[in-house]
């Protein structure tokens, strides 16, 4: 069976999504026509049963490049801060750095203190941050470092992983 990297495979994947897409639009088009009363209708292009037996192949495809990542990602690991991760729990904390990141730029934006408006009584309010924004912002900006850096690593294993998968049907 050929072999293709887990990157490739990745992409495929998307690529067959749209694909069955597609084939369940043509099947829309295909399976129906319209005609004069009393006339019978005139076949363009392909037929349902064709449509049909091509969704159902790419359909299978797509299950079989599904079982076949998920193990790739389950077995295959990546080294990252000396911790031995893999592949699919290196996505997760890539995820997980990148909102993190989020979170403390959202928090480095924040006034160390702001007039609080308050409704009826004639007292002067603040909000006062109880934290120092300067370091979310630092940490934002190493998270996001981090996150990048662990992408990387992800992106290179998914070239160095082979998955038995033949996408001549694709490509």
């Amino acid at each position: 069976m050929k072999k293709i990297p887990l990157a490739e495979g990745v992409k495929l994947k998307s690529v067959l999504t749209k694909k069955i897409s597609e084939l369940t639009n043509e099947i829309q088009s295909v399976s129906k026509a319209i005609v004069e009363k009393g006339q019978t209708p005139k076949s363009y292009g392909r037929v349902l049963s064709e449509v049909e037996a091509e969704l159902a192949r790419v359909r299978k495809d797509s299950r079989t490049l599904d079982r076949l990542i998920y193990r790739a990602n389950i077995d295959n690991t990546i080294i990252f801060k000396g911790e031995d991760l893999p592949i699919v729990e290196a996505i997760e904390l890539a995820s997980q750095l990148r909102a993190e990141s989020s979170l403390c730029k959202d928090m480095s934006r924040t006034e160390k203190e702001r007039l609080y408006h308050s409704t009826g009584d004639n007292v002067i309010f603040y909000q006062v941050t109880l934290y120092d924004p300067e370091e979310y912002r630092i940490r934002a900006n190493e998270l996001e470092k981090e996150a990048h850096r662990l992408s990387n690593l992800i992106n290179a294993k998914n070239y160095q992983v082979q998955i038995e998968f033949d996408d001549s049907n694709y490509f």
